[in-house]
């Protein structure tokens, strides 16, 4: 649970939203994968993976809870940074002082959507243990970690040699730990935090692990997928979704979605090599390969 959470900062617009999305997942990339290769044994260990061993992604947050409460704030900070003499380059980047009491207002109602998406992702993994004991009764699915990105956080890192709490937002990005970092959970602190990267239902993911370096060259941060090459309405123009069913079909990789049009958008083409996105984190000393991640089911909705 987040701390410092203000849900009587979340409008009814936003909590009415969320109402109706409580355990659902969203039109993105959600995967039953297996354990393809292990790059790094020891740590595979540490991470309880193994080759074939089956493992269940989920990537989703607050859904439209979050979405709201961004678009409101968005709309009001635009204002906030104009009174505040801030100059801004692009509305998207609408900002407000941390201690202004619009600043204030936002970050409880955005700690508020953390702990939502948190028990949302809590349902949904609860849900996941039910169908796999109804048809495998004697399997068992331990969490490996739940990490929020897109979210704004306290964090303390040195800048200019000195020690500093910031606040710390990843966007596109997710927060890669090293070894013996004090927020790790104890069983985890020796090899460091796990990072989770998400490539694309045809060509699977990859699971790293935080390195130390990563704390001087990126304030702890690495990648958090393989990020996409091609918009979604791009997207939509070059793949038909009942075309991208059939061939990953016919790969093993079984898609299931309320919609031909979303399996369009999330195209395994219209995303970049995750190898080489996982290759670059690496090179960069943001996050060391553990496992690659074939795919087996995509679900969306």
């Amino acid at each position: 649970m987040m701390a410092g959470a203000r849900p009587e900062h979340v409008s009814d617009r936003a909590k009415e939203r969320q109402r109706r999305e409580m355990g659902t997942l969203g039109s993105g990339n959600h995967y039953l994968q297996a354990v393809a290769e292990i790059f790094d044994a020891a740590v595979g260990r540490a991470f309880g993976l193994a080759r074939d061993d089956v493992v269940v992604t989920i990537h989703c947050g607050s859904r439209g809870l979050g979405h709201q409460i961004g678009t409101e704030f968005l709309k009001e900070m635009v204002v906030t940074a104009e009174a505040s003499g801030i100059a801004l380059p692009d509305r998207e980047l609408a900002c407000a002082p941390i201690d202004s009491e619009v600043g204030q207002r936002y970050l409880g109602a955005m700690r508020a959507a953390i702990n939502c998406a948190l028990a949302n992702r809590e349902i949904l993994g609860h849900y996941a243990r039910r169908v796999f004991a109804h048809f495998f009764p004697n399997c068992e699915l331990q969490l490996l970690f739940d990490v929020s990105h897109n979210t704004c956080k306290v964090e303390t890192h040195t800048v200019e040699g000195r020690r500093r709490e910031l606040f710390a937002h990843r966007k596109g990005a997710t927060r890669a730990f090293g070894p013996g970092h004090e927020s790790l959970p104890t069983v985890l602190r020796p090899v460091g935090q796990p990072v989770l990267i998400g490539g694309s239902m045809g060509t699977g993911s990859y699971i790293l692990v935080g390195e130390a370096t990563a704390e001087e060259k990126a304030f702890s941060s690495a990648c958090h997928g393989a990020g996409r090459a091609l918009s979604r309405h791009g997207a939509l123009k070059r793949w038909s979704g009942r075309k991208i069913i059939d061939d990953l079909a016919s790969q093993g990789i079984f898609v299931r979605s309320p919609s031909t049009r979303g399996v369009a958008e999330e195209a395994p083409g219209a995303y970049k090599d995750v190898g080489a996105v996982v290759a670059a984190a690496e090179h960069a000393g943001l996050a060391r390969r553990v496992a690659r991640l074939r795919p087996l089911i995509c679900i969306k909705g």
